[in-house]
């Protein structure tokens, strides 16, 4: 006697793994596809957005615009302004004309929103996903985590399509790693500076190294807590300069959704050149930071005499060891003169970034599906979305998991909103032509819907009106000589084309 077969559990139509502010960023705007089904899932037990680094006074570095949804729907309720409104604050910030937010005030009204958003689940860690071909669904394998440390138990979600926004890590040079792993040397990263802040004040010498934002703002706030003339302080940094963010009105361009699309389309090798040039882009510093720092050290030359604190730019540490009388050593090299010295210091702040947390184990299942570039990194098609074999009928997307193939405006919070509708559009049928692909008349379709009530292959264009209307030009800059859909032709573009009509 044959069994009957397993019936098809009720899948969700999009399930999120991660809870940081780009899948909230997606939760937030997909809340009003009423017919879309949806959840999330983090393992931690609440939101929260780097908690290490909420020094006192710092800002974020885009305007308040940038928040979870305005940029794609400036009439959702979880707008920024909204936050505002709902706490009775709308007033005080008018008059405060502050375009650059608190970062603590960003981490309050993200947590405003995911403490009122359905289909949340913290405290939900994802262990495996896998594809099951029966179903044409995914299986994702979770496991229930307490305050106390205890597992209620597994449990299993089912989703035609996934999504992840598993955000990044703290990123340690390997020279600096057996230090930072040791539980009682004082190596740590700039992530967990305010759990070890004061301890860091009362070392004799403190050594930052890094010399983007978070090391700017860590030796700031150490400068400020730290007696005058006994600072004890270094800065270190391999690049060439303390320099500034690039700010400037067409160069903050380059994080526009029209850059985005153009550095797509460029060939790896070329985007893998590009990348390492770009760095003043994201691993610059706020020029308001660096003035506060330098009018903090010339304050101390008030009195006559100069600060104890070094700032040396140019530097690889190619070593750190711990010596016998508990302190630490790191052996340096000035890229420019050749030279090499060693700096005995009593802690160090790792101010070195953040590294893509990778998904290859989390996805390890999926692994033959998967197709990869000619550096193995998963190959990312325009819509953020993972390129599959054709055995796998249901889409992956990403979040934050591709600079390789997005560019430097991949972890920018000014295109959370805008990528969570590109994703959105996507998931729902309605993707946006690039200027080479019309969208193709396809009679007979329904209506737009927001449902995937039934299983169906990564979707492409369709008709209708997408959920998220997006702009088709977003840059005054022309990125290329070929313009894109919406852009103005070059004069010898407009001349030959006139020509080819008559």
């Amino acid at each position: 006697m044959t069994s009957a077969p397993t019936p098809a559990p009720t899948p969700l139509d999009l399930a999120g793994i991660g809870i940081g502010p780009f899948n909230l960023s997606l939760a937030a705007l997909a809340h009003k596809l009423t017919g879309l089904r949806t959840a999330f899932y983090e393992q931690r037990p609440a939101f929260h957005w780097h908690p290490g680094l909420m020094i006192e006074g710092t800002t974020l570095q885009v305007p308040f615009l940038a928040d979870l949804v305005t940029l794609a729907d400036p009439t959702s309720p979880w707008t920024f302004l909204n936050y505002l409104k709902a706490h009775e604050r709308l007033f005080p910030f008018y008059f405060a004309e502050q375009f650059h937010i608190r970062r603590a005030e960003y981490d309050a009204y993200c947590r405003w929103v995911s403490e009122q958003l359905p289909g949340l689940h913290f405290s939900h860690r994802i262990d495996a996903v896998r594809w099951n071909p029966h179903h044409a669904l995914f299986e994702l394998d979770y496991t229930r985590l307490t305050p106390d440390g205890q597992t209620p138990g597994p449990g299993r979600a089912h989703a035609r399509n996934l999504v992840l926004g598993v955000g990044s890590a703290p990123y340690v040079p390997a020279p600096l790693r057996p230090l930072a792993s040791a539980p009682d040397i004082p190596v740590i990263h700039s992530a967990d500076y305010l759990d070890h802040r004061a301890r860091l004040l009362a070392a004799r010498h403190v050594t930052v190294i890094g010399s983007g934002q978070s090391g700017a703002e860590v030796f700031l706030d150490l400068l400020r807590h730290r007696p005058a003339g006994r600072e004890r302080l270094h800065w270190l940094a391999r690049t060439p300069a303390f320099a500034p963010m690039e700010y400037s009105k067409l160069g903050l361009e380059q994080f526009t959704p029209d850059y985005t699309r153009y550095f797509h389309a460029l060939p790896e090798t070329v985007r893998d050149q590009l990348l390492p040039r770009q760095w003043q882009l994201y691993k610059g510093i706020d020029q308001d930071t660096i003035a506060a720092i330098h009018e903090e050290l010339y304050q101390r030359t008030l009195h006559g005499g100069w600060p104890d604190a070094v700032l040396t730019p140019g530097v690889t540490v190619h070593a750190a060891t711990s010596t016998s009388d508990g302190r630490l050593e790191l052996h340096l090299s000035h890229r420019e003169q050749g030279n090499h010295d060693r700096l005995a210091t009593d802690a160090v702040v790792l101010a070195t970034g953040y590294r893509e947390r990778p998904i290859d184990a989390l996805l390890a299942a999926l692994d033959p599906h998967i197709r990869r570039d000619h550096s193995r990194r998963p190959r990312i098609d325009e819509h953020h979305r993972l390129v599959l074999g054709p055995a796998i009928t249901g889409s992956i997307y990403v979040q934050n998991a591709e600079r390789h193939t997005h560019g430097v405006g991949t972890p920018d919070l000014g295109l959370a909103a805008w990528r969570s509708a590109v994703i959105l559009n996507s998931l729902t049928g309605h993707t946006t032509p690039s200027h080479a692909e019309e969208p193709a008349a396809r009679p007979g379709n329904p209506p737009t819907q927001h449902s995937l009530s039934t299983p169906q292959r990564r979707p492409g264009p369709r008709p209708g009106t997408p959920p998220f209307p997006l702009p088709t030009r977003t840059a005054f800059t022309s990125f290329g000589l070929r313009p894109r859909h919406g852009e103005t032709p070059l004069p010898d573009q407009r001349d030959r084309r006139a020509r080819t009509r008559t």
